[in-house]
């Protein structure tokens, strides 16, 4: 009963969405259910802690992945990241600790080897992504609330991530990492296992290591960072952060792009190789815009081939690659997590219909799945009429960024963007996939004002019908 009591508190003043199918209703319910299960209310704020049963603490990257998942119906989950890791930012050199000025937390753990120093993850840094990320979330928060305040004092941390991206991530113009304690990651993107980079003979790549997507989240941090900077009357620092993305933009085009593979590379070496490799990496590049336009339909077309798209979602591995393995953790398996950040990158230039593809073999996948839970990861065998996925044995359910990737993947069909500055609400080119006839968005809430919306489809268009407006908010649609 107590915690029916809580879970109702957690979900009363929150946007809830309804939809025309059932079995969509169980996969949000469960999504939203099990995100109340991973939040954790730290003094700083309520923080969604990663996974169980491996990864039940704090971790940055994930933690800022699934506020951005949920940011649009739940910006509080990302005020609350973004306060905790601007608390623990580190503020030193400290090489057992992967440290550095301005670096953001990989995860923090407490026990008996973390006390003893057995292993660097009482409090850990080795990450290369979570910095950059950091700086992209608290845009994309400044952008869906308007909490000024609240980017007023968080700027200092900001600040810092972005010098940290120029003094440490960023050496010889693209931002890399290589572990400075002998007990930390080998890898420190996303894809952390040890044999998760590599060229296309198989063979390992040494480091340092700069990962594709990892430009692009350099790219977007700086972007980010020049909007606060300018709303916070710092007009030069702005136009010197958009001229470092624009450079970098430049730069990641001309080294790793690769024609013959009409796809991005993994990652360079320590000795600027390419890893010429397919892999979902490039598609998170679309999330972050620093992609070309017109190689960004190439990379789709990559993405949506037999060998990477196989029914239930886009691989991590393309199966025609020297590791490709559908059951391995990062080569060949499906992340829904990592899908839903593809999605938004494939409607962020225009490919709504492959966004709504990526959903619907997702959806597809959790009715297979028990309580429609959607895991941490499941394997990349090709999808079998009658079949479900193939479950991968120890992945984490209740994931964090899993559970959180049906409202990221919402908003990419939909073509959602919430302004709170302009308190505007704009839906750009809204599709439906084949199982919705109807969507409703029920109390969303934009700078005090609370609108309820119904999206139902009409033939070959989507029609945005508001059923509730209270207070000052502007619905635009774009076709």
């Amino acid at each position: 009963m107590q915690a029916a009591e809580e879970f109702a508190r957690y979900n009363a003043p929150s946007c809830r969405l309804e939809s025309s199918n059932a079995q969509v209703d169980a996969w949000i319910d469960r999504s939203v259910s099990d995100l109340h299960m991973l939040t954790t209310q730290l003094p700083t704020g309520p923080y969604p802690y990663a996974g169980v049963p491996w990864f039940n603490t704090p971790f940055g990257r994930d933690g800022i992945v699934t506020a951005l998942e949920c940011l649009w119906p739940r910006p509080e989950i990302a005020r609350g990241v973004l306060a905790y890791l601007a608390s623990t930012q580190a503020t030193a050199v400290t090489p057992e600790q992967d440290a550095e000025p301005g670096k953001i937390l990989h995860e923090t753990r407490q026990g008996e080897m973390a006390a003893l120093r057995e292993h660097p993850f009482g409090r850990y840094y080795g990450s290369v992504d979570a910095t950059p990320l950091f700086v992209v979330l608290a845009g994309a928060y400044y952008e869906r609330t308007g909490d000024r305040s609240f980017i007023e004092s968080l700027w200092p941390h900001v600040e810092a991530a972005l010098q940290w991206i120029d003094d440490h991530g960023d050496r010889d113009g693209f931002v890399e990492y290589r572990r400075q304690s002998s007990k930390g990651l080998v890898h420190q993107g996303w894809k952390d296992s040890d044999d998760a980079v590599f060229h296309a003979d198989g063979s390992l790549a040494e480091g340092p290591i700069a990962l594709c997507e990892v430009q692009g989240y350099a790219y977007a941090a700086r972007r980010a960072g020049a909007a606060l900077a300018a709303l916070l009357g710092r007009p030069e620092q702005a136009a010197q952060l958009l001229h470092r993305a624009e450079r970098l933009r430049e730069r990641f085009e001309a080294a790793f792009w690769c024609d013959d593979l009409s796809t991005y590379a993994l990652a360079l070496d320590g000795d600027k190789r390419p890893c010429r490799v397919r892999t979902s990496n490039a598609g998170q590049c679309l999330f972050t815009g620093i992609v070309d336009s017109d190689r960004a339909r190439r990379v789709a077309r990559t993405l949506f081939a037999d060998e990477s798209f196989c029914g239930w979602g886009i691989r991590t591995l393309d199966a025609r690659e020297a590791r490709y393995n559908p059951m391995a953790y990062h080569n060949g398996s499906v992340w829904p997590h990592d899908n839903a950040l593809v999605a938004y990158g494939l409607a962020r230039y225009g490919m709504e219909d492959l966004a709504t593809r990526i959903w619907s073999g997702l959806f597809e996948a959790a009715r297979w799945f028990d309580l429609h839970r959607m895991p941490e990861l499941f394997c990349g065998f090709s999808q079998t009429p009658g079949e479900g996925p193939t479950l991968y044995p120890v992945a984490c359910a209740p994931q964090a960024w899993a559970a959180g990737s049906v409202f990221l993947l919402f908003q990419a069909f939909l073509g959602l963007s919430i302004s709170g500055p302009r308190a505007e609400v704009t839906f750009t080119r809204p599709h439906l996939p084949p199982a919705l006839d109807e969507l409703r968005i029920h109390d969303l809430e934009l700078c005090g004002a609370t609108v309820d919306l119904r999206i139902v489809r009409h033939d070959d268009d989507v029609g945005v019908n508001v059923l509730r407006r209270e207070g000052d908010v502007r619905i635009t649609v774009r076709k």
